[in-house]
């Protein structure tokens, strides 16, 4: 294959769907290869062109997988090895590494005879296919999304690709394959997967509960070496995966066309006179290639129309000659066609500022009647920026802005699955569950996975901005160990640093490019990506690093196009604080400016805790109700982590008596800490870039760092963040005692009236204030009530009921706190018992998701405290459930209205009910109406 065909062919098929998916002959079309069988080279003696004959006949069984697959995931579907998820089990499959393997005894467990370690030759993926006769003399290009971490490719006794082609697990492979494929016959291809070049070697297993700082990455952060998913070696939050993830990881295609191929798309969408937003302006990039030795006279077809919303369709073409066997490159622009001027647009908005508007734009090149290519993707109207400014302190702190407004971040890391086994279905899941919590923005963590078209699909579609690190961290690159000399193949990461950015960058969601998690590449490496994100991309911000404190070396050029350094700052805390200390690092304005890693353990509630610790038998040598399970799930992070936050739950709420209690206390510990991060932030609304968690969902069934967890059930925390990140929201500052109104948003509040009231153990209102007229003209903070007085004369745990309400009543946000002066709350246990009614006020069905609005009444004279309803499903909580609020609390004789959705697929036929528990309630079921 000539390099020039291979260059050309590498279009963007992450977002060039097929507009006829339909297996007729002489159809653009694209389809998926799915059913591949799977074995190891050290089994196999025949060569890639004897498996790719349409005849082959293997003397070994092969394992059937489903594309995309890696070897581990195909294995264990095969029941050759235990499910690593769970438990144990990953104690019982060979690593990658040999020293591993001996040190853990972990040979014993190979499935290949006298071969100790299963990883360290390639592994074969074969399939067949038909073509049907009539698309005899099209052009047909196989398509590899994603592979891990080398490959060569034959198809019907040829070879089409070697192992120095395709390298690196972020690169997209397009290989025409037009002299190989048979129409109208049957059709072999094998694929063969070789190992990462250097496995790594993991750090110690956690093994013990409460254990030993992890050496995220492996003791040296050898794994760095390659362009890979880095934390496949292990982390802190993530075992070691045994195969490294080797293997074909996104899908498989074969795309059919005619002669003249589209490739490399690029539609830029400016709005040229901010801060007007009423017109905006498109451009549009893309090459044509002729594979022919013909000249081809068409025309190119754009077509443009709403996605999810109604409007009118724009539709034009322009008449386009290619010579023989040539590439052209096409332009187009609003200045010289009109119909690229949008009149009154609908805008990109990321969630919590307006709605996520999208746009659809089909792209076909035919003559005559045949369509020789028809491609299409999604996009939204917007334009992003970026600026850093130095404070007074001398910290550089950055902001955003979308369509010309300043948006505040709030979100968090985004970790890859530990197989990388996430599909549409669960993407769309992730980032429904990312919009219920009120984030706004999801970082893609540069030590894992830059996400398949899936996730960026979601994330458009759910308005999450992303935060996009490359493929480095200071684990692995020298900035804390591994080598600046990593990766070692400069020349892969590159081609994989290209992929990449022709791939993702017409997503609206896509925000910003980040050189590396708390690191950067050596200066060859970082130059390059730098100016190709400039000339490939060269519509949204570059930063050099996900941490302010990774200091560029003198000489080396900023961030992109401000030239400053990062303003954003990695660093914690990752442990449980108290939120006196967040308000006190969001008051020192030094790395709390811009805040890009904060976190705190964060146990799940007992809903999902026995499927993570399928045996909660307690080791009595342990706190209670540990055992060593918890060590694997996550409770060994070092650092005293997990075990502060037990002790400090148990000092102030008092030890637990069971594993239930135990949950239920961890989760006050996570809504009090959630929420101390983003209000302390929140504070300071106006003089920070934003604030984000370290982290926001797992990579496996996990005990600690998450919103919500591997099974998607929300811990209290997730919804701690849904309240204070509310577009318009009331607050107690616990720096000063102050109720403070809260207005995220571009617009006026309009006229508020504030309520605070203070309640003492027993329900006894101590103090009442009410101040009307509170409202802000525009984004920014208010103190509105000085509660200190009245808070120091109380005694033992008092509880602070918050309330906002516009000019019709209505409540706009509300709020309460347990505070004790001494921060002892064991009280709390003695609480008089409340009763809560529950009326349903809505039923919604959709074609997607069901919906239910429901008020919780306290009809009693206690404070129901901590309420959490739950939708079930044959005695099982339905998850993914999106609750608009949730673990509230109520007043005495105080409301609540809030909604409940899920997705169609999870609720079944059987009619679903909502389980009430509380922290003093009596267990109660409500029926909800059948579907």
């Amino acid at each position: 294959m000539k390099k020039s065909i291979y260059s050309a062919l590498s279009v963007l098929a992450a977002c060039l769907l097929p507009v006829f998916a339909q297996a007729q002959a002489g159809a653009v079309k694209q389809v998926k290869l799915v059913n591949f069988d799977l074995q190891s080279s050290a089994l196999i003696n025949a060569s890639g062109a004897e498996l790719s004959a349409t005849n082959y006949h293997s003397p070994v069984y092969w394992f059937p997988v489903k594309v995309p697959s890696t070897v581990l995931t195909g294995l264990v579907a095969n029941h050759i090895y235990p499910g690593p998820y769970q438990g144990l089990n990953n104690m019982l499959i060979p690593d990658a590494s040999d020293q591993f393997n001996k040190e853990y005894n972990l040979e014993q467990y190979s499935h290949l005879p006298n071969d100790p370690n299963p990883w360290k030759k390639p592994y074969w993926y074969r399939t067949t296919f038909k073509v049907p006769a009539g698309d005899r003399g099209r052009r047909f290009q196989l398509i590899f999304k994603g592979i891990n971490y080398r490959a060569a490719v034959w198809l019907n006794g040829r070879q089409i690709a070697d192992s120095t082609q395709m390298a690196g697990m972020f690169a997209e492979h397009n290989l025409d394959v037009s002299r190989a494929v048979k129409a109208g016959a049957k059709n072999a291809l094998a694929v063969k997967i070789y190992p990462l070049d250097y496995p790594g070697y993991p750090a110690k297993e956690q093994l013990k509960a409460l254990g030993p700082f992890y050496e995220n990455g492996g003791p040296t952060g050898d794994i760095g070496k390659n362009v890979t998913m880095l934390c496949s070696s292990g982390w802190d939050w993530i075992p070691p995966v045994r195969d490294r993830n080797m293997g074909i990881w996104l899908p498989v295609y074969l795309r059919t066309t005619g002669a003249v191929t589209i490739g490399k798309p690029k539609l830029v969408t400016d709005l040229p006179n901010l801060p007007d937003t009423g017109t905006a302006k498109l451009s549009l990039n893309l090459t044509l290639t002729n594979n022919t030795a013909a000249i081809h006279n068409g025309k190119l077809t754009i077509s443009i129309k709403p996605e999810n919303f109604a409007g009118a369709p724009v539709q034009f073409n322009q008449a386009i000659s290619i010579a023989a066997n040539a590439e052209k490159g096409v332009e187009l622009t609003a200045d010289k066609i009109s119909q690229l001027i949008i009149r009154q647009p609908k805008l990109w908005w990321p969630n919590g500022y307006g709605k996520a508007n999208l746009y659809r734009i089909r792209l076909q090149y035919g003559e005559g009647n045949t369509i020789s290519d028809d491609t299409t993707f999604v996009f939204g109207i917007r334009k992003v920026a970026s600026k850093a400014e130095t404070t007074a302190n001398g910290f550089v702190r950055r902001k955003f802005y979308v369509n010309g407004k300043e948006v505040h971040l709030v979100g968090g890391a985004w970790v890859p699955d530990m197989m990388v086994n996430r599909d549409s279905v669960r993407y769309d899941y992730e980032m429904h569950l990312c919009r219920t919590a009120n984030v706004n923005l999801v970082r893609i963590w540069g030590g894992g996975v830059t996400e398949p078209d899936e996730f960026w699909n979601a994330a458009d579609k759910y308005g999450q901005m992303v935060w996009s690190d490359f493929w480095i961290t200071g684990d692995t690159q020298g900035e804390f160990k591994g080598s600046p000399d990593w990766p070692l193949e400069g020349n892969v990461f590159i081609k994989n640093v290209e992929s990449t950015i022709y791939r993702i960058r017409n997503h609206p969601s896509l925000l910003v490019w980040t050189g590396g998690n708390e690191g950067h590449a050596r200066k060859e490496l970082y130059d390059v990506m730098r100016n190709d994100i400039i000339t490939l991309d060269g519509t949204r911000p570059f930063i050099p690093s996900s941490s302010g404190f990774a200091k560029l070396p003198a000489g080396w050029k900023g961030s992109w196009p401000d030239d400053m350094p990062s303003g954003v700052y990695s660093g914690g805390p990752y442990e449980w604080k108290d939120p006196k200390d967040y308000y006190r690092l969001a008051n020192d304005a030094k790395d709390w400016v811009f805040k890009d890693e904060t976190g705190l353990p964060s146990q799940p509630p007992y809903t999902t805790l026995p499927k993570i610790i399928p045996n909660l038998v307690w080791d009595t040598t342990l706190p209670f109700p540990l055992n060593n399970s918890w060590g694997y799930h996550d409770a060994a992070t070092g650092a005293g982590r997990y075990d502060k936050y037990y002790e400090e739950m148990a000092k102030r709420y008092g030890p637990p008596g069971s594993i239930v209690n135990f949950s239920d206390k961890m989760q006050l510990m996570n809504a009090v800490g959630y929420r101390g991060i983003f209000e302390a932030d929140g504070h300071k609304l106006n003089e920070t870039g934003g604030v984000m968690l370290w982290k926001l969902n797992a990579a496996l069934p996990s005990v600690i760092w998450q919103i919500y967890d591997w099974y998607l059930e929300p811990n209290a925390g997730f919804y701690a963040m849904q309240n204070a990140c509310e577009p318009v929201h009331i607050q107690y500052n616990y720096d000063n005692s102050a109720i403070a109104l809260i207005n995220r948003t571009h617009h006026a509040t309009g006229s508020l009236t504030a309520a605070a009231d203070i309640y003492d153990i027993n329900s006894k209102l101590i103090k009442s204030v009410k101040v009307a007229n509170v409202g802000l003209a525009q984004t920014g903070v208010k103190e509105v009530i000085q509660l200190k007085d009245a808070l120091a004369a109380t005694n033992g745990v008092s509880f602070v009921v918050l309330n906002l309400t516009n000019a019709q009543g209505k409540t706009v946000s509300h709020n309460v706190y347990w505070l004790s002066a001494n921060d002892d709350f064991k009280t709390l246990s003695d609480m008089k018992h409340a009763q809560v009614q529950v009326k349903m006020i809505k039923t919604e069905k959709g074609t997607s998701e069901n919906k239910w609005t429901l008020q919780f009444t306290n009809a009693s004279n206690q404070l129901a405290f901590f309420v959490r309803p739950q939708l079930m499903k044959n005695g099982e909580e339905v998850m993914p459930s999106y609750w608009t609020g949730n673990y509230f609390s109520l007043a005495p004789h105080e409301s609540i209205t809030v909604s409940v959705s899920a997705p169609l697929a999870k609720l079944g036929i059987s009619s679903p009910t909502v389980l009430l528990e509380g922290w003093n309630l009596d267990k109660q079921v409500v029926q909800l109406p059948a579907k």
